[in-house]
């Protein structure tokens, strides 16, 4: 394993989650420097190890989230396993877990339980809905918070069927969500010497990053639907065509929109339907008419050249090749690279957190064959 460098290292976690919110969480724990021994169900492992892309027979999902981390599997209904599981929690600063509710109080590895005795140990659960309320005992999957959460019915364009965000963000700001709160953990233990029991709901994140759409409804009753890129209250801040294909331009305020305006020689500005943000967010159809006849006499290059001359926040749509291969995110290394040991070294997204004391290594450890750390692990905790 590399030799961890951060802000977190010399702490311990012990990862029982799989698939996407619990490991997408303790990939940013590993990343931070805590050492990560991931538990694991013997013979199938993570689920995420049979997703696909595949390279080589191994899971392009499963390694871009689990880098860094070590791999033991274990039976926690066995009890010779249960008996090595207890040896690691045993040492353990934080532990993370995604099963529904009530699943580990059956093998005797609650929270109550453990709290007695580990009362230092900060236990986090990141689940579905949560460890309370009538849903709390059902499945979840990103798709399923999706929708329960409101978010689905403002994603897409008006009048088309359901649309489902682009990546799994009920799982990712699940876990983000989970991580920041093992962080505040940690910075209460040291003034209180305890540990806590952390509760996390993918649903509930949902609600908490509803942003302009729940404060439509709670203040003025509105149930607001799909804008396709279109932002509710501001504009111009959308999508537009041009020569070529689309660019982005978000004019937050009147001064913006008037720098905008001078740029494209059109004095919409002065005009008294255009004149504030109000005003444009009302007559936005008209507005998008007039500045896509412009827009569209040069391409998107040309006028993202222009605008960012002129200080106008633009820029273009690109696919996932033009965004990863782009030059500010390799000046920011957000691909960086982990080795397996059956394929070498992969290549995945980086770190976003770049912290000023520490590196940010551009290769970032090893990936895990499924029980790879066993003998490590065991000659260690015996």
């Amino acid at each position: 394993m590399m030799n961890k460098n951060g802000p977190l290292n010399g702490l311990l976690v012990l990862d029982l989650t799989r698939v996407l919110v619990g490991p997408y969480c303790t990939m940013v724990l590993s990343d931070l420097g805590a050492r990560v021994i991931k538990v694991e169900a013997p013979e199938v492992g993570d689920d995420s190890r049979s997703f696909g892309p595949f390279i080589k027979d191994q899971s392009a999902y499963f390694m871009s989230l689990n880098r860094g981390k070590e791999s033991i599997a274990l039976n926690l209904k066995n009890e010779d396993d249960k008996k090595i599981f207890e040896k690691i929690l045993s040492k353990a600063d934080i532990l993370v877990e995604n099963f529904k509710p009530g699943t580990l109080e059956r093998w005797g590895f609650g929270y109550k339980d453990t709290s007695k005795k580990y009362p230092k140990l900060i236990y986090a659960s990141a689940s579905g809905f949560g460890q309370t309320g009538p849903f709390k005992s059902l499945p979840a999957y990103d798709m399923v918070v999706q929708g329960m959460g409101g978010l689905m019915s403002v994603t897409g364009h008006p009048n088309s069927e359901p649309t489902r965000v682009g990546t799994s963000i009920g799982d990712i700001t699940a876990g983000l969500f989970t991580t920041i709160a093992i962080n505040a953990a940690l910075y209460d233990r040291k003034k209180t010497g305890k540990g806590m029991h952390i509760d996390v709901s993918m649903l509930d994140c949902q609600i908490a990053i509803l942003e302009n759409a729940i404060a439509r409804y709670l203040s003025k009753g509105e149930i607001p639907g799909p804008l396709g890129s279109r932002h509710p209250s501001i504009a111009p801040f959308e999508a537009f065509k041009t020569e070529d294909s689309y660019i982005i331009i978000a004019a937050g305020n009147d001064k913006l929109f008037e720098n905008m305006c001078k740029v494209l020689k059109i004095n919409l500005h002065t005009d008294e339907k255009f004149k504030n943000n109000g005003n444009r967010s009302k007559n936005i159809d008209d507005l998008k008419k007039i500045l896509e006849l412009k827009l569209q006499t040069k391409s998107t290059s040309e006028w993202c050249k222009i605008f960012e001359e002129n200080k106008i926040p633009c820029g273009p749509i690109n696919n996932i090749k033009n965004a990863v291969e782009s030059p500010q995110i390799a000046e920011r290394n957000m691909i960086v690279s982990a080795n397996h040991n059956k394929i070498g070294n992969f290549k995945m997204a980086g770190n976003p957190i770049k912290m000023s004391p520490y590196e940010d290594p551009s290769t970032r450890g090893e990936i895990p064959d499924l029980d790879q750390h066993r003998k490590k692990i065991l000659d260690e905790f015996n």
